[in-house]
């Protein structure tokens, strides 16, 4: 009867461990910290910063899992891509790759 009793504590102290494992994980780069670059709309303010809006989706992933793995050097991009998922880096891609281009 102890034993039950016993499991189902360690269940019950499961998700407070696994959110505090989740949440000392690095948070994930949104469209906002790229923004700061790479402009809201996806145009660079800055004529050093490529614009991103309407670029291929493809393309766009490739050269951010090139930032992740360290085979594309730039330091602000390394540090940015090296916490992204690949989910989040093929969200990011997606949604640079459907605004419009200028």
């Amino acid at each position: 009867m102890r034993r039950p009793l016993l499991v189902a504590l360690a269940l019950v102290a499961l998700p407070p461990l696994a959110a505090r494992e989740a949440h000392a994980q690095k948070r994930p780069v949104s469209v906002e910290e790229c923004a700061a670059c790479h402009g809201p709309d996806g145009i660079a303010r800055d004529s050093e910063v490529p614009n991103l809006a309407g670029q291929n989706e493809r393309y766009l992933f490739n050269q951010i899992m090139a930032f992740h793995n360290g085979k594309r050097v730039h330091k602000e991009m390394r540090y940015m891509a090296r916490s992204m998922s690949v989910e989040e880096m093929a969200a990011l891609a997606a949604y640079y790759a459907a605004l419009p281009p200028r």
